[in-house]
């Protein structure tokens, strides 16, 4: 469903819809049309739905009376805390309700002797940080929407950012959540509980296995020393040559992000970002920890870096502000240069990055689709923008085209479909091209065993979903849902 078509009718969610203004304050029940599309995508536009009920719980035993009252009627739900996901993990169903835990945003506790604090799901990622500065610390993940985006939805997408390189994702820097399981338990997994990792298959889960409703988070100290650097290379050769030998050389940096020119161009038209004229690539290289070792770290980086024409060091936090700002707010960007864009999310060894990089030329010349490439250079997380006119007919389509295409490069080249955006709706056919059945169904005997009902997110993360009582192995014919015209196969 896209913009301009008319909401689906709600009478099915009637009684539902009365026991949830019943169960809960008159404000966070939603079910006008006007408002209704306010939250009809996440931050991936491409794909819309108007969901039939919003409502905004306050706090977790009201998102645990709305999952049961969904158990009841058998309305599917999905969970939403800021929108800025980009694979379209909270687009809502319009037969179901849209569990939005915007009004959640609580930091509860803060405990700097065990290094921990918690928080509440639509608590922003960066206000975790600034909570703990002045004390010495701070949060690691740093997703480039880090301004805005819940650390709720940074668990279900077990997100990354610049610095994961060092520091690793989301899922490294939670020690327990207390989540809302799809049946309506209020039940707590923490990563000291004896027995399988439950709290490592949560997150990451895209809301399928459940909701966080508490959050227990790691905080780290703050460096001694923070050396950030710009490096212009005249191409993106140069400087993914100059990626490999930092790797090489033994250098472990917080952050080696990448930019081309066309990305370049972007953010100097959204942002005045005034990286190096001419520069067929940036290059930003943030070294921390101790004063001494990233000194000695940083003088074996301008050897290794020799061949740029320019190179920038900032003096302060401001310059190094000044440096990041250009690539925090790459994504948006482009918005400048483009008319519409496709953010993908790819990963390829760090080898294979040149070759990858130029086979996305190529796609790019045959179908006459610019891509602008922003990634993570230090493992590979490529971050392809697919931009497009899309008032221009069949460029949404070369589009998807080409966005298809990069991702089948990440495999065949031994990567991956995704780094840090998650599966969500939009990569659902591609899972098949990484996973055989057997792999798939045995991911879904986990979904199963937590929600045995399929009301959890439903539709995202895999291809075509499996009734829980099925069992295991190749299945013959059409599958059921298929069959029912309820689920699609790709």
């Amino acid at each position: 469903m896209h913009a301009g078509d008319a909401p689906p009718a709600t009478a099915a969610l009637d009684p539902l819809t009365a026991a949830l203004r019943s169960s809960l304050p008159a404000d966070s029940v939603i079910t006008d049309p006007v408002r209704l599309r306010t939250y009809e995508c996440d931050g991936l536009t491409y794909h819309r739905a108007t969901p039939g009920v919003v409502v905004l719980p306050e706090t977790a035993e009201q998102v645990a009376r709305v999952v049961r009252l969904c158990n009841e009627f058998a309305v599917p739900f999905v969970a939403r805390g800021s929108g800025t996901g980009l694979s379209g993990g909270a687009l809502p169903r319009e037969d179901g309700v849209l569990i939005v835990t915007s009004k959640m945003r609580r930091v509860l506790e803060i405990d700097l002797p065990n290094h921990r604090a918690v928080v509440e799901p639509g608590v922003t990622n960066l206000a975790i940080t600034e909570a703990v500065r002045e004390q010495g610390y701070y949060y690691a993940p740093d997703p480039s929407s880090q301004q805005i985006c819940s650390i709720g939805g940074n668990v279900a997408e077990n997100s990354g950012g610049a610095h994961c390189l060092k520091y690793g994702f989301t899922v490294n820097h939670v020690e327990a959540c207390e989540i809302v399981t799809p049946d309506g338990d209020l039940v707590t997994l923490d990563r000291m509980d004896p027995g399988y990792d439950l709290l490592g298959a949560f997150v990451g889960s895209e809301g399928t296995l459940g909701i966080a409703t508490r959050i227990t988070v790691r905080l780290s100290r703050a460096p001694e020393s923070v050396t950030t650097v710009l490096a212009a290379f005249e191409s993106i050769e140069q400087g993914g040559t100059a990626v490999s030998a930092i790797i090489a050389a033994g250098i472990v940096p917080a952050a080696i992000e990448m930019m081309d020119a066309l990305s370049i161009e972007a953010a100097e038209a959204a942002v005045a970002c005034s990286y190096p004229e001419g520069a067929g690539a940036v290059l930003i290289v943030e070294l921390d920890g101790p004063a001494a070792e990233v000194a000695r770290q940083f003088d074996r980086l301008k050897e290794i870096c020799s061949g740029a024409f320019e190179l920038r060091v900032a003096a302060d936090p401001a310059e190094r502000a000044a440096i990041w700002k250009g690539r925090k707010s790459a994504f948006a960007a482009v918005g400048r240069i483009s008319p519409a864009y496709i953010v993908q999310d790819g990963v390829v060894p760090r080898t294979a990055l040149p070759e990858v990089l130029a086979a996305i030329d190529r796609l790019s010349a045959e179908h006459r689709i610019r891509v602008a490439n922003v990634f993570h250079a230090g493992d590979g997380n490529l971050h392809p923008l697919v931009l497009f006119d899309d008032g221009e007919p069949g460029a949404g389509e070369r589009a998807e085209v080409v966005s298809g295409a990069i991702l089948d490069l990440c495999v065949e080249h031994g990567g991956s479909i995704t780094g840090e955006h998650g599966v969500g709706v939009d990569k659902v056919r591609y899972m098949p091209r990484m996973f055989s059945e057997a792999d798939l169904d045995t991911m879904q005997l986990v979904r199963c065993a937590f929600d045995p009902r399929g009301l959890s997110n439903p539709g995202k993360v895999f291809p075509t979903p499996r009734l829980c009582g099925e069992v295991p192995g190749v299945r013959k014919g059409a599958h059921p849902l298929v069959e029912s015209g309820k689920a699609e196969q790709f």
